[in-house]
């Protein structure tokens, strides 16, 4: 009998074998850098959920949650990796009072059947992340990973008011609540954001909503060098209009868009010149405001001297917008080798940007940066192969950009890389300040150590 096997029998006395999967193609769908769980367990239930990790701690096996595993690769591979957790069956809505803006949503709900639930209320939760199409709720929050609506709405923090979760001793556990006046208390809930599942399973969140705007737009405007885009990106900051989201695009990375585009949207497409450095906009409100934004968008392009500028249509919007949500997943596949940071700096100043391109130049590799909203930077390496000379250019690179993050006060995060790049350098850069805190949380949720060990910052 296979070690696999085995171990789903032993699962079975607890939930069932209906509940348990351990077919070598089915497990493979769930590795992580190459690691395969023992087993897949799909609890129907927050209490099936609880099960498993009172069973996993008196077995002492190490458990993954999981959803649509779109974003699996992220993190440091599992030191220890026997079951997961596939959280997809828990996907109910508990609670949603449109009058009172909250909502009450299961970990397994997937992000785009929730926005149609919402919208028959005209309301919406602001979590456009990549992967959208199949994302669960827990695992867009588990993950961390950047919205693009972050300019207007804010980051989950800002609109998760509560949460329900298994933590490490087995226990069913809340914090928050369902209403934005909430107990009085530490928001530990926010704490399970960004955490890479390695503090609790995540069974229920709750949420503040909004109400879905009338209408959208979008401007997009490109000049000639990378001055010319920041200068206009300032002034559109200093001007006070409103804006949804706010995306400036190197040459490259118009290059590498302008190819996603050219799937769904080959007229647009064309009119992106990858020469250029481009700056998008978009914003939303009512029919009036609207196209009077865009007009004030148009005229600060042409004060810019901007090479070409535009006001979308509806359609050019959307596309352009929707291939920009989901630049995190296709620049992860955009070359044979990648390495595709997230960089957070106090400011996006136009020398940081060219000491970052300066790196893939020096290194022979492409390099295409995204400048996202609260100086965010997506900056990916792209390399034509994985020879080992390739991999020691990639990881001389990789150094430099954690050396330059540091150097500018903010901090870099390696989000993709090959598993042989993974192998030779830190994810999560240099050692941070803050270990010893983390580590204390990491206890005192997970004292027995189950939930996803070693994929967090210094191996937690």
């Amino acid at each position: 009998m296979t070690a696999s096997a085995n171990l789903a029998m032993r699962l079975e006395s607890v939930l069932g074998a209906h509940r348990i999967i351990a077919a070598e193609t089915e497990l493979r769908e769930y590795a992580i850098d190459g690691m395969v769980p023992g087993a897949i367990v799909r609890p129907a239930s927050a209490q099936e959920a609880a099960e498993v990790a009172r069973f996993a701690i008196t077995e002492k096996l190490a458990v993954v949650a999981t959803g649509s595993r779109s974003k699996l690769d992220l993190g440091l591979p599992p030191a220890r990796y026997d079951l997961a957790l596939d959280m997809t069956a828990v996907h109910d809505i508990a609670h949603f009072d449109p009058a009172d803006l909250t909502l009450s949503v299961d970990a397994g709900m997937p992000l785009r059947q929730l926005a149609k639930v919402l919208a028959e209320k005209r309301q919406f939760l602001p979590l456009a992340v990549p992967c959208y199409e199949t994302s669960t709720v827990a695992g867009a929050l588990a993950s961390g990973i950047d919205s693009t609506l972050r300019k207007q709405y804010g980051t989950a923090r800002d609109f998760l008011i509560g949460a329900e979760f298994v933590d490490g001793k087995g226990a069913l556990c809340k914090s928050g609540g369902r209403v934005v006046k909430n107990v009085t208390g530490y928001d530990l809930h926010k704490l399970l954001i960004g955490s890479l599942g390695t503090l609790a399973v995540i069974t229920r969140l709750n949420f503040r909503t909004f109400t879905l705007p009338q209408t959208h737009g979008g401007h997009l405007a490109c000049f000639s060098n990378l001055e010319g885009a920041s200068a206009y990106r300032d002034a559109i900051e200093k001007s006070g209009l409103p804006l949804a989201n706010l995306e400036t695009l190197s040459p490259e990375m118009v290059a590498l868009t302008a190819s996603v585009l050219s799937e769904t949207n080959a007229g647009f497409a064309g009119r992106l010149d990858p020469s250029k450095w481009c700056v998008y906009a978009s914003f939303e409100g009512n029919e009036a405001v609207v196209p009077r934004i865009a007009r004030d968008f148009q005229k600060l392009a042409n004060e810019a001297a901007a090479a070409d500028s535009e006001i979308l249509d509806a359609a050019s919007d959307a596309h352009l917008g929707g291939v920009l949500r989901e630049a995190f997943d296709w620049l992860r596949w955009a070359s044979p080798s990648v390495a595709l940071f997230r960089i957070a700096l106090p400011q996006s100043k136009p020398g940081d940007l060219a000491d970052l391109l300066c790196v893939a130049q020096e290194s022979v590799l492409r390099g295409a940066l995204l400048v996202r909203a609260a100086a965010i930077i997506y900056f990916a390496l792209l390399a034509e192969n994985e020879d080992e000379s390739t991999l020691r250019a990639l990881e001389n690179a990789v150094t430099r950009v954690f050396s330059l993050a540091a150097a500018g006060q903010g901090h870099a995060t390696l989000l993709h890389a090959p598993s042989k790049l993974k192998s030779r350098v830190n994810v999560w850069g240099p050692k941070r300040a803050d270990l010893g805190m983390m580590q204390r949380v990491k206890h005192s949720f997970d004292p027995h150590n189950i939930f996803a060990p070693g994929r967090f910052v210094g191996g937690i």
